[in-house]
């Protein structure tokens, strides 16, 4: 294992509607976790919608995930095949593949068919900080950008890592949650050698269901995003839950969780 323990986010806690600190440097924000199905996409597309809407940053929302999601979630699909892959071998900006979404300040930057291959490109070309050096240089006119990731340990999430300055894990509720959490944090800690803070947060918790209710009792600080049909409809109707339901209690609390990850981010020294 190569350096230090990482370091843990300490507790966000923020009051309903808070917005959090001023502009300021630019952050990315990486959305991660090693399983898949955990939530993350949901998270991304939505604390993207969060720091465009509620904060009123110019906000990026790039998807490394190959299945596109988040893409999707806001109704766009990559233009051509095989680009992705260009932005990191220096061979198109990334500025030439980015859409716009129907929301003020808040873009685009899909996934396509060759992220499945990002893996081996990166190892060949052996830049270990190259999607760091991408998201400093996006972040001239993108104050956030939000990293949708894929649910793997290899080199692209070593990059990841690398260039978050915050990483969010999203886990489902279960007795086994924080084993799971450890689990992403050793996985961390093996890869790089700079670790951001590490934010875990419980993803659809039903408190109806005893196990989800042990996993917030057990972890009380831990944030948390219920499960809820309105979350389920972001896919259906292709907006975020801030947008589609505004009042619901999904909404409010990814507003309450962005708020207190800009008041994290404005701690920064």
């Amino acid at each position: 294992m190569t350096g230090g323990p990482p370091k843990r986010a300490g507790p966000l806690r923020a009051s309903e509607g808070e917005q959090g600190s001023p502009a300021g440097s630019g952050a990315t924000i990486a959305i991660y976790s090693v399983k898949g199905g955990v939530g993350k996409t949901t998270f991304s597309a939505n604390l993207a919608w969060c720091s465009a809407v509620q904060s009123g940053h110019r906000t990026l929302l790039w998807d490394l995930d190959a299945a596109g999601g988040s893409a999707f979630l806001y109704g766009l699909e990559p233009q051509e095949t095989r680009l992705a892959e260009e932005v990191f071998a220096r061979e198109r900006p990334p500025t030439r593949l980015i859409q716009r979404t129907a929301f003020d300040g808040l873009d685009v930057l899909p996934a396509d068919e060759s992220i499945r291959t990002l893996d081996a490109q990166l190892v060949k070309i052996g830049k270990r900080k190259r999607l760091a050096k991408l998201t400093e240089e996006l972040s001239a006119d993108y104050p956030r950008i939000i990293l949708d990731c894929p649910p793997v340990m290899n080199e692209l999430s070593a990059q990841v890592v690398r260039a978050a300055d915050l990483v969010i894990v999203p886990l489902p509720p279960s007795p086994l949650s924080s084993r799971a959490f450890d689990l992403v944090v050793r996985e961390i800690a093996g890869n790089t050698k700079r670790h951001p803070p590490i934010l875990p947060v419980l993803s659809m918790l039903d408190m109806r269901r005893a196990l989800h209710k042990q996993a917030h009792e057990t972890n009380p600080n831990w944030p948390a995003i219920p499960y809820a049909s309105a979350v389920e409809q972001c896919a259906v109707q292709r907006q975020p839950v801030g947008a589609l339901a505004p009042q619901s209690t999904a909404a409010q609390a990814f507003a309450r969780l962005w708020g207190a990850i800009e008041k994290k981010l404005g701690q920064r020294s």
